[in-house]
């Protein structure tokens, strides 16, 4: 597999949580959602079949285990697979709203699937990370990106839209063009510390009663843990006995969550890009700004052994030059060729997405030396890129809804004024150049509608099979020591470092990391602990 080009998923909305202006809940929710997956691939029975599109499917009776009986029902639904999307079949499953009263209602989750080119030993379901990206898409979109070939040869790959996510049950908030409106916009420059805190609250509140109204009580039940209970209905319904997963990013919290709740159904697990589920939301956005701070200056002496780069001077140099260009365009917004305004939140936020991959240095390049000759289009291009906006003004998912929403559920955020502020003076020593805009995202749960029903917590799933986790030493979104967290917490861990730039490894990186992942899926090869590629 090649490197990448430059894809509207490359950037992870797990990233900077603040902003300046009414984008505030938006530039890092809006930094996308990385280009990644989640698998499960699972020991079917030697005469497993598949049916014909369009027949229906039922689940293979042993492979459902253990399940409380009135949840029996959706694990032994039938599922109708029809042709979709050229050379796809798609099915909408069934799940519970509430799994504490499965019986109350029942929302809707939405497959893909690639069927495999040779014999089939079972699935690998397919996510994307975010929260809130869509495994549909990057299926039927990017399947060359996220999976092998020799991995597609021996599995059947399904791509699914978690709770809450575009084709699913989804949550809605912004119109396209209330979130091309909020994009926009940014508070006065001459606003105090307070009056700011103050605009961005009632922002948070206007945006958290929209989302409410046009969501209802789902927007309740969109937590990482009721997502993963819904892998196991679908793992079920593909009639495999255990689950192997890849997840990415988020994916790994997501993988991490299974693990946890169903030690005994874990088959090969690959949690690439590591998040450490013991941390807080505020210790996540510190360990980003110091990642992101060195993935900076990691592009900037990259970009310096170029002929055509726009910073001079040393490291040190270049690193300032872009922190003037960001207090400039704070000063006063730039306007791109298409006459959208491009406020300093937007403008970070398509800063941010190409170091999400080291071969997207260039083009980052590009966008800020055409910035510097006073065209922000190229900024502008990346920012939509990140918040999945097309040319022709449409959001191509709710990426940004659904990541404020799971993480509100996920993780208690602090919301005082004095604490929040604190937290700013360490994320601004953690980045100069980012800090400040990673502040005050705790605004924007403070106002949410639903209280936080999950909380960080170390993980152990005593009992599953060897649990694969990568880390990148130069991942800026999900640094490196939350990998070696991860593999440690597990109690049966196992730890493989990447020696590279950007977010993630498998697909990205070299042979090493692709032949190794390969070998544990289709062959059940363990790798050592602490392999290095």
């Amino acid at each position: 597999m090649t490197s990448r080009p430059l894809h509207p998923h490359d950037g992870d909305p797990r990233g900077p949580r603040g902003a300046l202006g009414r984008a505030t809940a938006l530039l890092a929710a809006s930094t996308a959602v990385v280009l990644g997956l989640s698998g499960c691939m699972l020991f079917a029975p030697d005469n497993r079949t598949d049916p014909p599109s369009g027949e229906l499917e039922t689940a293979d009776p042993a492979t459902i285990g253990e399940v409380d009986e009135d949840l029996r029902t959706f694990y032994t639904q039938d599922v109708r697979w029809e042709s979709c999307e050229e050379s796809f079949s798609c099915a909408t499953i069934d799940v519970p709203l509430d799994y504490t009263d499965p019986g109350r209602d029942s929302i809707e989750i939405a497959a893909i699937r690639a069927e495999a080119s040779g014999e089939a030993q079972g699935t690998i379901l397919v996510n994307p990370g975010g929260p809130g990206g869509s495994g549909f898409n990057i299926v039927k979109d990017s399947l060359d990106y996220v999976t092998t070939e020799r991995l597609r040869e021996d599995y059947d790959v399904v791509g699914f839209d978690p709770r809450g996510v575009n084709r699913s049950s989804a949550v809605e908030c912004y119109t396209d063009a209330e979130q091309d409106e909020a994009r926009q916009e940014s508070y006065p420059v001459e606003a105090s510390p307070d009056e700011r805190l103050d605009l961005m609250a009632a922002d948070a509140e206007e945006f958290a009663a929209i989302c409410a109204e046009r969501t209802g009580e789902l927007l309740g039940f969109v937590d990482t843990e009721s997502a993963a209970r819904d892998m196991d209905i679908l793992r079920a319904l593909v009639s495999d006995q255990k689950l192997n997963f890849l997840g990415f990013s988020y994916g790994t919290q997501l993988g991490a969550t299974y693990a946890e709740l169903f030690p005994e159904r874990v088959g090969r697990l690959v949690l690439d890009g590591a998040i450490d589920p013991s941390l807080s939301n505020e210790n996540i956005t510190l360990g980003q700004a110091g990642g992101f701070e060195k993935a900076v200056r990691a592009y900037v002496a990259d970009c310096q052994q170029g002929t055509e780069c726009p910073y001079t001077g040393t490291v040190d140099d270049g690193v300032r030059q872009i922190q003037d260009l960001f207090a400039a365009v704070e000063r006063e917004p730039m306007t791109a060729e298409d006459g959208r305004r491009v406020p300093i939140s937007t403008f970070v936020q398509g800063f941010i997405l190409p170091l999400y991959d080291n071969s997207n240095w260039p083009t980052l390049t590009q966008a800020v030396s055409d910035a510097l000759d006073g065209d922000a289009s190229g900024m502008l291009y990346l920012a939509d890129l990140s918040a999945e906006r097309g040319q022709d003004g449409a959001y191509a998912g709710n990426s940004t809804a659904a990541f404020l929403s799971v993480n509100c559920l996920d993780y208690p955020m602090t919301s005082d004024p004095d604490q929040m502020r604190a937290d700013e003076k360490e994320l601004v020593a953690a980045s100069p150049t980012f800090g400040r805009f990673l502040a005050f995202g705790g605004v924007t749960c403070a106002a949410w509608k639903y209280p936080s029903v999950l909380g960080p917590a170390p993980v152990e799933a005593a009992g599953a099979d060897p649990i694969v986790v990568i880390g990148t030493t130069g991942d800026p979104a999900t640094p490196y020591a939350w990998s070696t967290a991860l593999a440690d917490q597990l109690d049966s861990g196992v730890h493989v470092t990447w020696d590279g730039e950007g977010h993630t490894a498998y697909g990205r990186s070299n042979d090493c990391i692709l032949d190794l992942v390969d070998a544990f899926f289709i062959d059940g090869t363990v790798p050592e602990d602490g392999t290095r590629c």
